[in-house]
């Protein structure tokens, strides 16, 4: 079975909206486990504009499954990880100012640079992971830094799949390929969905985990709407 980890930054965009602490976090992160996912993701980034750093600390006491940090390794990053010692951390060459993450790694003009950050981690007995795009000399790329996973970046499967094609799941399949025979881990997220998560599964062999945040959050809030919409109508009775 691949695992679930629940991309919580949403949760933690609501609750910076208002001010305040509703929701609560470190609830939902609980409830979320209690519910049956078996990890917990954040990616914290430099402006704090969703997780906070200290919520990355408080979380620590919380999340009992994985635990999966996201991010730029740059100083600030690194020594939040190196302090917290999650389950996992996952690379991601995010600008400062990007909205979302929006490309992988380029594993072999950064390989030099990865390797360092990847072997620190691991001294420290975190799990790697490194975000790429599914183009086979990347996933080589990602075997030769050192890291025992990739997260493969999916916005372009989930776009093209929700148009109708289905072909675009082709380079995935083929990554997944090289990737399991390199011995490489694999994660993957981003834009996957109700809609297209099965389809994806069903065609990556050796997929270990997806991380899935917006559209989770998203449909929850959807699908929970009628419930909550009704238990107000009953309390105004």
């Amino acid at each position: 079975m691949t695992k679930l980890s629940v991309n919580i930054n949403k949760i933690a965009t609501l609750r910076n909206a208002r001010g305040g602490n509703a929701p609560d976090l470190l609830k939902v992160a609980a409830d979320i486990q209690k519910f049956g996912a078996q990890g917990i993701t954040i990616h914290p980034r430099p402006d704090e504009r969703h997780i906070r750093y200290q919520d990355a600390r408080d979380l620590k006491t919380v999340v009992y499954t994985e635990y999966n940090i996201e991010g730029n390794p740059e100083k600030t990053f690194v020594d939040l990880v190196l302090e917290i010692k999650p389950t996992q951390v996952t690379l991601v060459p995010d600008a400062i100012d990007a909205i979302t993450s929006n490309a992988g790694w380029d594993t072999v003009k950064q390989q030099a640079y990865l390797t360092e950050i990847v072997q620190e981690f691991q001294r420290n007995g975190i799990r790697t992971s490194i975000f790429v795009d599914p183009v086979l000399k990347m996933i080589e790329g990602a075997k030769k830094i050192g890291t025992e996973r990739i997260e493969l970046y999916t916005e372009a499967f989930a776009h093209q799949y929700g148009l109708g094609n289905q072909d675009a799941i082709k380079p995935y399949l083929e990554s997944a390929i090289l990737a399991n025979e390199l011995g490489l881990g694999i994660n993957a997220g981003h834009d996957l969905s109700l809609d297209n998560i099965q389809f994806f599964k069903q065609n990556i062999p050796g997929l270990l985990e997806v991380s899935i945040g917006h559209a989770l959050i998203s449909e929850a809030i959807y699908l929970g709407l009628d419930n909550v919409v009704n238990m107000y109508l009953q309390k105004l009775k």
